[in-house]
């Protein structure tokens, strides 16, 4: 749970609370009346907001070490071709 509000940040944790105590006053304001529904739906709009901008920083995050492997298998694969084509370049570096 701590990696949740440390992923959505200082940002959408305020509008997460904002929003549930603007529904709670206005449960208590207007009852149980049919604005309630009105009051749910907003406030489960806004939930898919900030579940939806969660799922995609942890996209990214996943994205970003794919492109960490890919770009350090490039970087191996590099020095690999350099002391192919120059073997003597490569065991200078190696020394």
């Amino acid at each position: 749970m701590f990696n949740l509000w440390k992923t959505l940040g200082l940002g959408s944790s305020v509008v997460i609370a904002i929003t549930l105590i603007l529904f709670v006053s206005a449960l208590f304001m207007t009852g149980f009346t049919h604005d309630l529904m009105l009051e749910s739906a907003i406030f489960l709009v806004s939930v898919k907001l900030i579940i939806l901008s969660y799922r995609t920083s942890q996209d990214v995050v996943s994205i970003e070490k794919k492109l960490d492997l890919i770009l350090s298998a490039e970087q191996h694969l590099e020095k690999e071709l350099t002391a192919l084509t120059n073997p003597r370049a490569a065991g200078s570096e190696s020394s």
